[in-house]
């Protein structure tokens, strides 16, 4: 049988800090855009079910304005998260 060598680890190469800090910062942006924008989703979907447009009124109103409140939610929490856990830098061993 032939003998089958481990891999060799891929050697860490340094990052530049300034580079990190770009990236950080970009990240925050980015994070922060989500939730800005989910709470102004909310927001409208808030003036959607209280009528406050012409183009919608009575119960489809009601419908339609919780539909777009639970969008604005999810936006504003749950998609900042899950940014949170695929911009997470891996932990080094």
């Amino acid at each position: 049988m032939t003998e089958i060598e481990p891999e060799a680890a891929p050697e860490l190469t340094p990052i530049d800090p300034e580079s990190q800090a770009r990236a950080a910062r970009q990240r925050f942006f980015v994070i922060s855009l989500f939730r800005l924008s989910g709470a102004l989703i909310l927001v409208f979907g808030i003036a959607i079910a209280q009528q406050h447009f012409g183009w919608v009124s009575g119960q489809k109103a009601r419908i339609m304005g919780m539909i777009v409140v639970i969008v604005g939610f999810f936006q504003m929490m749950v998609i900042p998260r899950i940014l949170l856990g695929a911009f997470a830098t891996p932990k080094q061993k």
